[in-house]
């Protein structure tokens, strides 16, 4: 017999068990309800996590037309024992995660990491930023690099002095072949600031910020990308619950003031990704407070937006800070936190709205 906490653990495995079941099953009704929901999973199940608590995915295409994702994970956010993990799709399913980078590295201990970030350069291998650090105020930036498509990491380096590298979204590559990285910092309030480099990230640049402390706190941008050099970018709000944007009209050298849009935003991540038919399209939490739901929006020109999707709606739970890409074949792949558990995948075809 269980007796006792052992008890008490058990049932608690239970019925996290028994939450996702359900909460997969919502999800074919949501599926069969919304056009263009094509799919969704688990990166790992429940029953054989890599770590008891994970979150902050990203995802990305490689140069094979591979999907790579990763995410944080250990005990709990911020423990010491919290690294990066991997996961490559193939042969029609995701790959045992693989820890590729802890903070024991140097200082002689170890160090939480947070929020890792794959990009993949029109040319060159493929990118992984995250950040090492106590906390969020006092973390610093660095990246590896992939010669094979997300198998193996090499290279692994700090940024230059201030440089955080894209603190959670992917950074855009623009058509001159500079890396712009949307970034933030929050030692000196919560404010937002981009990181470039021309030379796939020999020399940097910062941008920024661009807002002080004493306007919108905001961290956490993504960048969108318009005609003519024109940018946006969206950012997480810590207590406006409406995301903030900025614009630049020339290719990201100088900002218009950060101001307040109409979509909500609870105090957490958000993600967006200019559609190739040149639409918008931004994952968010689209209520006031909680993250217990998840949407998609579009827009065709930035200002005006639509919820068209729901990817997650329950009465509790978290499903945050989401990550999204458009691969080759028109399709778009968002990952997410599932309930701190897991990381769910879902594919939608955003020619259904």
């Amino acid at each position: 017999m269980i007796h006792g906490l052992k008890y008490d653990i058990y049932l608690y495995c239970l019925s996290l068990i028994f939450l996702a079941a359900t909460a997969d099953m919502a999800r074919s009704e949501i599926s069969k309800e919304q056009p263009g929901y094509l799919k969704s999973e688990l990166i790992f199940p429940l029953d054989n996590k890599p770590s008891p608590n994970c979150h902050a995915s990203t995802i990305v295409e490689n140069q094979a037309g591979e999907l790579v994702a990763s995410w944080f994970g250990g005990t709990e956010e911020g423990n010491s024992d919290v690294g990066i993990w991997v996961s490559r799709y193939t042969e029609g399913k995701w790959s045992k995660p693989v820890e590729a980078a802890t903070g024991e590295w140097i200082l002689g201990r170890r160090f939480p990491c947070w929020n890792p970030v794959l990009f993949q350069p029109r040319k060159g291998p493929l990118l992984l930023f995250f950040k090492t650090g106590p906390t969020p105020s006092t973390w610093w930036g660095e990246w590896m690099v992939s010669e094979d498509g997300g198998k193996t990491w090499k290279d692994r380096q700090c940024l230059p002095k201030g440089g955080i590298g894209p603190v959670k979204n992917k950074p855009v590559q623009l058509q001159d072949g500079t890396i712009l990285c949307p970034s933030s910092s929050e030692h000196n309030g919560w404010r937002v600031h981009l990181e470039r480099t021309a030379d796939l990230g020999k020399t940097w640049e910062i941008i920024g910020p661009l807002n002080t402390n004493k306007e919108l706190q905001v961290i956490q941008p993504c960048i969108l990308t318009y005609p003519e050099g024109r940018l946006q970018l969206l950012c997480r709000t810590k207590k406006e619950k409406v995301i903030a944007q900025s614009w630049s009209q020339d290719g990201g050298t100088t900002w218009s003031p950060v101001a307040a849009t109409e979509l909500p935003n609870p105090n957490s991540g958000i993600d967006a990704v200019t559609l190739s038919d040149g639409r918008q399209l931004v994952v968010y939490n689209p209520i006031p407070k909680g993250r217990n739901k998840l949407s998609v929006a579009i827009s065709a020109d930035g200002e005006t937006w639509k919820e068209v999707m729901k990817l997650e709606e329950e009465t509790a739970g978290e499903f945050s800070y989401p990550a999204g890409i458009q691969t080759a074949d028109d399709m778009v792949h968002i990952t997410y936190t599932y309930n701190r558990v897991s990381i769910k995948h879902a594919v939608i075809d955003p020619k259904s709205f």
